[in-house]
């Protein structure tokens, strides 16, 4: 499935691009939230949206919070929407043809991962890229010199209070923090962004750390880190 308004990648609109994406956890019900928030910015913002087979999962039409992933294509600002099965198809790829991750990387200005569950992080830091989030972020631009800048990628991590605890987590975050992280006051450094989760009671039943940040604080940094 792709889903798509404007088939191209236009870097020249004039706009700040906006790559939004979701992983399998149940915060991914906020997406339409945040792309409906950010789309009064409709005259200098393009939206890409990725979803993840899991993420999917929590957008196929059950109320109101979870409309269809189809829906998101009428919010003003969408331009289109991807899951994995997008990087192949409609055709089989043939040499000379664009690739999406790349392409998709090259368009966005920002990737904000909201939110990033267990899984795709512990993709993250080990390198593994099996799907089309996953090799968007593999294959970022670091420190700008394929693409002639140096671009963020901001995550807001989402999981249950045990997972978020572990002790492989915290390992994980301290390498998009420490290792990789955009270091205040230091220009040019760095280029993860982690938005740490707040303590509440989760959708699972369980009261702790984990859940991700108010969708309404998302959206304030991508508008401060767009300049919108």
């Amino acid at each position: 499935m792709a889903v798509e308004r404007i088939s191209l990648f236009n870097t020249n609109d004039g706009k700040a691009h906006l790559l939004l994406a979701a992983s399998g956890s149940v915060a991914t019900i906020k997406i339409p939230d945040i792309a409906n928030s950010l789309s009064r910015h409709k005259a200098k913002l393009s939206i890409r949206i990725i979803l993840t087979q899991s993420a999917k999962n929590f957008l196929a039409g059950q109320s109101e919070e979870q409309p269809s992933v189809s829906s998101l294509m009428n919010i003003p600002c969408v331009e289109a929407v991807y899951d994995d099965a997008s990087e192949w198809g409609p055709e089989p790829w043939r040499r000379g043809a664009s690739i999406l991750h790349i392409e998709a990387r090259k368009w966005s200005d920002l990737l904000v991962i909201c939110p990033l569950d267990a899984n795709t992080l512990a993709k993250i830091v080990n390198g593994i890229c099996d799907n089309l989030l996953t090799s968007v972020v593999r294959a970022w631009d670091t420190d700008g010199t394929v693409d002639g800048k140096r671009k963020s990628i901001i995550v807001a991590p989402a999981m249950n209070t045990a997972m978020w605890h572990h002790p492989i987590t915290a390992k994980q975050i301290r390498m998009l923090e420490d290792d990789w992280g955009v270091q205040k006051g230091e220009e040019g450094n760095g280029w993860f962004e982690v938005l740490r989760p707040q303590e509440r009671l989760l959708m699972c039943g369980d009261t702790g750390n984990g859940a991700m940040r108010e969708w309404q604080s998302i959206v304030a940094i991508i508008e401060e880190r767009l300049g919108l």
